[in-house]
């Protein structure tokens, strides 16, 4: 399957209110995707979406993703059961990124089993060889239970 949008059109035609969504993929045919839940705004995580996964998102209402460590579509939640119901999809002004408004099923959009793949923190001010900060958000599953051996 390969799915396609119609042609960009001018800058103009792009940011106007009632412009036809025509999605700019990357070199390597990639647009970002942000997940976040619908209901409180907390990021889930950041994946990329080809054509065929961002059509199928649109088709299923649910998320699909292009794994690129795998090379192939990945239906989010098939494996673990963690599906992320598709709420809204917005686009940015020149519709070369998405965020995905979604209810995360499960209570985890991570592949450690937290709810968000976003459980650190950078600190500010510390130079090049910065520690992380654990931000408390305990696995809510255990991954090799889910995935077998990490």
């Amino acid at each position: 399957m390969t799915a396609t949008f119609p042609p960009r059109g001018s800058k103009a035609d792009l940011e106007a209110p009632d412009a036809r969504f025509a999605p700019k993929f990357d070199a390597d045919g990639l647009i970002p995707a942000i997940a976040v839940d619908a209901g409180d705004g907390t990021v889930l995580m950041q994946a990329y979406m080809n054509a065929d996964a961002l059509q199928a998102t649109l088709e299923k209402g649910e998320a699909v993703y292009w794994s690129r460590s795998r090379q192939e579509l990945w239906h989010k939640g098939a494996t673990s059961g963690n599906i992320q119901r598709i709420v809204d999809v917005l686009t940015d002004c020149d519709q070369d990124s998405l965020v995905l408004r979604v209810e995360q099923q499960g209570g985890a959009a991570c592949h450690t089993g937290r709810r968000t793949c976003f459980y650190r923190r950078v600190p500010l001010n510390q130079g090049t060889d910065v520690e992380l900060e654990d931000l408390g958000d305990d696995p809510v599953f255990d991954p090799v239970d889910v995935y077998g051996a990490m």
